[in-house]
């Protein structure tokens, strides 16, 4: 078994182990008879609010797609991000995974120029993962500031939060003014995928890529500024998300128990375990018994968001056998 094979699947044992410890006194039965009482019409608005956050997501991709001068179709981009999701779902660590993948079908199967594709989709990375820390940073210090919420060292987790916030806008910043280390970097952590007979970039290319990098920052900066906005909504829906389940299993919270249990999740999905298996329960329940709030809720919560969870590998699982019909 080759080693990244072997770490996985140590990775997923671990992942179910923490899930089974975590869950050890679910009621099934409880927990489904609160699902059971949502109705048709709130399952409804539910998926649409999922919709949205995917939707809305790749249209930042799209966007930064159109400012490099070229056309990928929404419907085309949405079903390489939920392929690639899917991907990453399986892989240690929700946040990345299926990003080769995604490069390589707007190349194949999109034909956008292999240049374009991972300048895309790196800045669009880049947007997702610095909104995320920005606004966990904006919640830690509300916690920080919080004295009922002082049973976690929030001081050091925004420390943490706030190294990684500056660090990306200078990195930013510096590729701006350098971009050729960067290409030669990407070139050096990229080489061996790009090694494959049908993704070879030539020299070319990674001229290009520079160029491109250049001229988005010094032409397209409305366009950098719309993917932040995007991003930013993009949040509001997901804490959007998030308070409508819990106003649908009755769970009353107040703003500082709300913020808790939002940056108590997005933590957990940081951790490099498979689709935050384990991590997100565990963080959940620690959340409910801090917060004296029913654990049965929490239960409840947990199965809302892991049904989410399964449509969205269905639909992810749906897309990777359609990217393959796609044609350029």
């Amino acid at each position: 078994m080759k080693k990244a094979n072997f770490i996985t699947a140590l990775l997923w044992l671990l992942a179910l182990a923490l899930a089974v410890w975590a869950l050890r006194d679910i009621n099934f039965q409880a927990a489904w008879e609160q699902m059971a009482r949502l109705s048709v019409g709130q399952y409804c608005l539910w998926l649409i609010l999922n919709i949205l956050v995917c939707v809305i997501s790749t249209l930042r991709w799209q966007l930064l797609i159109a400012a490099l001068s070229s056309s990928v179709t929404l419907g085309r981009l949405l079903i390489i991000r939920l392929a690639g999701q899917t991907i990453s779902f399986v892989t240690p660590g929700p946040q990345f995974g299926g990003e080769p993948l995604q490069i390589y079908w707007l190349y194949r199967r999109c034909a956008l120029p292999l240049h374009k594709a991972i300048s895309s989709l790196g800045l669009d990375r880049c947007f997702e993962l610095w909104v995320n820390f920005s606004v966990l940073l904006i919640g830690a210090i509300f916690l920080l500031s919080t004295p009922s919420m002082a049973f976690a060292q929030w001081g050091q987790i925004a420390l943490l939060l706030l190294v990684i916030t500056l660090a990306m806008p200078v990195a930013f910043f510096y590729v701006l003014y350098a971009p050729q280390k960067l290409i030669n970097n990407i070139r050096g952590i990229a080489s061996r995928w790009l090694k494959h007979p049908k993704l070879i970039a030539d020299t070319d290319s990674w001229q290009q890529l520079e160029w491109d990098l250049t001229n988005l920052f010094s032409q397209h900066r409305g366009t950098l500024v719309k993917a932040l906005v995007v991003s930013i909504l993009v949040w509001g829906l997901i804490l959007a998300e998030l308070y409508f389940l819990l106003h649908l299993l009755g769970v009353g919270v107040s703003a500082q128990q709300f913020v808790l249990i939002a940056v108590a999740i997005r933590l957990a999905m940081l951790l490099p375990l498979p689709g935050g298996i384990g991590t997100i329960e565990a963080a959940l329940l620690w959340c409910f018994q801090m917060l004296d709030l029913p654990i049965g809720e929490a239960f409840a919560l947990i199965a809302l968001m892991r049904l989410r969870d399964i449509a969205i590998l269905l639909a992810g699982f749906v897309s990777l056998r359609a990217v393959k019909s796609l044609s350029p």
